[in-house]
């Protein structure tokens, strides 16, 4: 199985297949062997080669963000073959929302209504429970409106910023 998967922004070309010990895993041309196990809805031990992880899925708003640990990822992933992958490819159009993944204050917005910004440049950074989240463009564009100042309290979904 091959996909594209976009994690914070910048493309990857993962390939799986699955082998007698679990799973072999191509991401970028590195070859990985690893496994998967699921241990609760949303949530997987990952082990591979020797080390183990603990994945967490979650959906805020329109994005899906991966957990690792205590290191959070926005990520995308695509099945160039599928007729829903190439439509969510496609879908780089028009205005995008970038929404808070969860309750917290913003202390820091990086980037001026109006300026250019590539994928996965910072525009926000909310702190929640002691961490400081950098909250990334989902595409390349213009930074139409901020909506939100330092200082402000925001809840998990809130619109926090407008790039077109």
């Amino acid at each position: 199985m091959n996909y594209e998967v976009a994690i914070d922004g910048k493309t990857h070309q993962l390939k799986l297949s699955l082998v007698e010990s679990g799973w072999s895993c191509s991401l970028d041309g590195e070859n990985f062997d690893l496994d998967a196990v699921k241990i609760a809805p949303g949530i997987l031990s990952l082990r591979v080669g020797s080390r183990v992880y603990e994945v967490r899925n979650e959906r805020i708003g329109g994005n899906s963000y991966v957990w690792v640990g205590d290191w959070r990822f926005m990520v995308d992933v695509r099945d160039p073959k599928s007729l829903r992958g190439r439509m969510r490819a496609a879908d780089d159009h028009g205005p995008k929302n970038l929404t808070a993944p969860m309750p917290g204050k913003v202390v820091r917005v990086l980037a001026q209504e109006g300026s250019a910004v590539e994928v996965g440049a910072g525009i926000v950074v909310v702190e929640a429970m002691k961490m400081q989240n950098e909250i990334k463009s989902p595409k390349k564009g213009t930074l139409r409106r901020i909506l939100v100042a330092e200082g402000a309290a925001v809840n998990a979904g809130d619109v926090l910023a407008i790039v077109e």
